[in-house]
């Protein structure tokens, strides 16, 4: 019975891992995240702008991947849907102009 038990609660916590959210440091920091009194104005608004913005490229990732298929999970299929995304990456910035 106790081994039971016990595979009961790996097998709950493996379940509690696998369908958290990704994103649960940004969940804190949207909850905690009053401002503080020491930070400067400027450096604030820098911080909540780069809170709220993703970076460009996890931008351009994401418009690449949005045209493809979804992603697969056989191990060497995701290596190489990993390895056309990249190679469209390249491509799309090797093809913008420099400002």
């Amino acid at each position: 019975m106790f081994e039971v038990t016990l595979l009961f609660l790996v097998v709950l916590l493996f379940a509690a891992c696998a369908f958290f959210p990704l994103d649960f440091n940004e969940l804190i920091s949207q909850q905690s995240g009053t401002p503080c009194d020491s930070c400067p104005d400027s450096e604030l608004r820098s911080l909540e702008d780069s809170a709220l913005k993703p970076p460009f490229l996890t931008h351009l990732r994401g418009e690449i991947e949005s045209g493809l298929w979804p992603r697969p999970t056989d191990s060497v299929l995701q290596r190489h849907y990993d390895a056309l995304v990249n190679a469209e990456l390249e491509n799309r910035l090797a093809t913008m102009p420099d400002s």
